[in-house]
């Protein structure tokens, strides 16, 4: 019995061994007899890496003079015309201010009256009734001086027994009687500077002469002056034309001196940088192009047609020669200009659940290797780790078949 099992165990372990080989056998096979996957191939260099992004904009000045109908009327001259240069003071436009005239007439007379009522309260009312009472008031000075005089001389007398008590009381009393008709007049005087009038007053003229300076700039703004030396490059009004108060006039500004508003996509916008440097170009002279920096960053997100973009403004250094206000454009930022930095081609990059990955080549085989990566273009992408100069990594298969960790690959270079 034992023999027999011993037996039946080394056939087992046979048979067991004569499978596991031809398993073996066959997988041996299979690996040597698969086609290997062509792929095209890149090597890990070193290299400068240029990243950019581009937007559209409106070129305007950086410091624009608009001049607005100050109210509804007739333009009466034009002086000037678009793409004239100017000197600061020079007579632009004109509007017929026959009755902005007249309103600063009326609101001249109302400050006048208004500053005679403050006169007045602060002097204690009219004239007349000022002078009557100030009369009243010498009168019974005099009085009061000749009677205190009087009883100086009856005292005086009493005393050497020539005057009598009853004379000097009497005396006495015209003196007091003299004293309190003073006081009484001083307190009406005094009582006629009422502080509420005066402050009514004082209101009143405040209100006047802030109605004399609006009446007096409106006739100002009709006849439109260049605040400062510059080009009229927008008169969007005709000579004799009526125009609402409000209306854009024209416009001025040191054309020299322009800047574009960017329009910058929601996910662009975290790349951007103040003084990044930006290249402006314009269709209309596709030979020419501009050199500015980006001067002020997106404070919102707005809603511009179908995409929400963070508005900034660019500066332009160059000389902005055949560049005009209110131009479409289109803006190129460098958002990174990195040296001598380890590249791969952008192809070559994988993303699966937010981590980076690339497929090596090793002996033929293709490994899958995981990288960090910083900045990137249209082409190219920056390696921080994972991969070393020189080594290969794949870019795709020729055929059009999925790349994966294991396979075996023929070259195409």
């Amino acid at each position: 019995m034992a023999i027999n099992i011993k037996q039946n165990f080394r056939t087992t372990a046979l048979v067991t061994g004569f499978v596991v080989a031809l398993i073996l056998i066959f997988i041996a096979a299979r690996m040597l007899l698969r086609s290997k996957l062509p792929v095209r191939v890149a090597t890990v260099h070193m290299g400068n890496l240029l990243s950019t992004v581009s937007t559209n904009g409106k070129v305007q000045p950086q410091n624009n003079f608009e001049a607005h109908a100050p109210f509804p009327g007739l333009i009466k001259n034009i002086y000037v015309h678009p793409g004239q240069t100017v000197k600061a003071g020079q007579l632009l436009l004109t509007m017929d201010d026959s009755q902005a005239e007249a309103n600063l007439a009326s609101a001249y007379a109302g400050l006048k009256g208004a500053q005679a009522s403050y006169d007045m309260a602060l002097a204690g009312g009219p004239a007349e009734s000022r002078l009557a009472l100030a009369g009243q008031i010498s009168s019974t000075r005099a009085d009061l001086s000749q009677a205190q005089s009087d009883l100086t001389a009856l005292q005086k007398l009493q005393a050497t027994g020539a005057s009598s008590p009853s004379e000097v009381a009497s005396a006495q009393q015209r003196v007091s009687a003299d004293e309190s008709a003073l006081q009484v007049l001083k307190q009406r005087q005094q009582a006629q500077i009422n502080p509420m009038d005066v402050a009514h007053a004082k209101a009143a003229l405040n209100q006047a002469e802030q109605a004399y300076q609006a009446a007096s700039a409106i006739v100002a703004q009709s006849n439109v002056r260049a605040p400062y030396s510059g080009t009229v490059y927008n008169i969007p009004v005709s000579q004799t034309e009526y125009v609402q108060g409000g209306a854009l006039l024209l416009e001025v500004a040191n054309l020299d001196h322009l800047q574009v508003l960017a329009y910058f996509d929601e996910p662009e916008i975290g790349k951007l940088a103040l003084n990044q440097p930006v290249t402006v170009h314009w269709d209309a002279k596709p030979n020419n192009s501009w050199k500015g920096y980006i001067a002020r960053m997106p404070s919102t997100i707005i809603n511009y047609g179908t995409r929400y973009v963070g508005e900034a403004l660019v500066n332009i250094e160059s000389k902005p020669d055949l560049l005009i206000p209110d131009t479409n454009v289109t803006l190129t930022v460098t958002v990174a200009n990195l040296k001598d930095v380890l590249i791969v081609p952008r192809e070559a990059l994988h993303i699966e659940q937010g981590k980076s990955y690339v497929y090596r080549v090793v002996q033929g085989i293709l490994r899958r290797t995981p990288v960090t990566v910083g900045e990137l273009n249209l082409t190219d992408v920056q390696i921080v780790s994972g991969l070393k100069a020189g080594q290969v990594v794949a870019l795709g298969a020729t055929n059009g078949q999925p790349l994966g960790d294991g396979l075996p690959v023929d070259v195409e270079r």
